[in-house]
């Protein structure tokens, strides 16, 4: 799976990552990780540090971080586990 595209949202604490291909029909959000515990995409970015919470739908995936986190250490984390996919 390939990320074309890295958006912002108005939350600075969110980012919208597009993808290449489908990756729910519907939306699926996880708020947690225990919320994400049988979900092997979620369980993979919810080991990023800083990852608080992920919305899937349709082409993108949405990650929430932590008010600690950083963008620059977590987006490439991010590409990096969807490029495994």
């Amino acid at each position: 799976m390939k990320v074309i595209e890295v958006q912002p949202t108005p939350n600075p604490n969110a980012m919208k990552f597009v993808l290449d291909q489908t990756v729910s029909d519907r939306p699926v959000s996880f708020f947690n990780p225990e919320s994400g515990q049988d979900h092997p995409l979620a369980v993979r970015l919810f080991k990023i540090p800083g990852v608080q919470g992920l919305l899937l739908l349709n082409d993108f995936i949405t990650v929430n971080k932590t008010p600690e986190g950083v963008w620059k250490t977590i987006t490439p984390a991010v590409k990096r586990v969807l490029a495994e996919i």
